[in-house]
């Protein structure tokens, strides 16, 4: 059997893709204004997130560490700069292109779960899919499944949130950001309303994602501990990146 060739211009294409930043920040500032004051959030940021790693972003209250996650995930808008993701600027994207991104790229972990109390676990997990154009009713079931499978709550499928633990109620939102097997994980303080125990659950979940999926992670986190497990930690301070 003769070997399969790669054509030269594919094996190119895929370097360059593989060296590509996920993320990238240029010059990225973000100023809310009042009638009467003006608040910096972010002055002047540079920041580029490699694929496949796993950052943590630390900083005091205040500092902008929320602010950043949400620039990065498409949620709000810079008040200057450029947002590259997968090397395409999407500054300038519509609301429309933007929302197709952020439903195809980038899951997100919330501190306070988002779960809806009158929904069942697996509908939780599915309700992101019935946004996403071609996905059918049991692809959506099969990737809500696999997910749940992915983070050890293959029996609580029927169960509801309030039936959960705190920990459970984590992963179920765990499992809701990866069913549309996103590239990109944004976890705002994933571990914050958990108590130690269950936190160091979450955080060997997401390491495992992380290594074995090659997802990329960026988690704010107020946790020394946690912070220190990933592989890069940035410190955030009055708006501006100080290490």
């Amino acid at each position: 059997m003769e070997p399969t060739l790669t054509a030269p211009h594919a094996t190119a294409d895929l370097i360059s893709r593989n060296n590509t930043p996920m993320i990238r920040l240029i010059d990225i500032e973000k100023v809310y204004q009042t009638d009467t004051i003006e608040t910096v959030a972010l002055n002047r940021v540079n920041l580029t997130i490699n694929r496949g790693e796993f950052v943590s972003v630390m900083g005091p209250s205040g500092c902008g560490k929320s602010t950043l996650l949400s620039l990065m995930g498409l949620l709000d808008e810079p008040s200057g700069g450029t947002i590259e993701i997968d090397g395409r600027a999407v500054t300038s994207y519509s609301d429309k292109e933007l929302a197709r991104v952020r439903n195809q790229k980038i899951g997100f972990i919330f501190q306070s779960f988002h779960l809806i109390n009158d929904l069942s676990v697996l509908d939780n997990v599915e309700l992101p899919l019935l946004y996403r154009a071609g996905t059918s009713g049991k692809e959506r079931r099969q990737l809500a499944l696999a997910a749940l499978e992915k983070v050890g709550l293959s029996a609580r499928t029927k169960h509801f949130p309030s039936q959960l633990s705190g920990g459970q109620r984590q992963r179920v939102a765990i499992a809701r950001a990866l069913a549309g097997t996103p590239e990109i994980i944004l976890a705002d303080e994933p571990t914050g309303n958990l108590d130690s125990v269950m936190g160091e659950e979450i955080m060997d979940l997401l390491l495992g994602l992380h290594r074995h999926e090659g997802t990329t992670i960026v988690m704010v986190t107020h946790d020394e501990n946690m912070a220190h497990k990933t592989e890069r930690l940035i410190r955030f301070f009055d708006g501006s990146q100080v290490s």
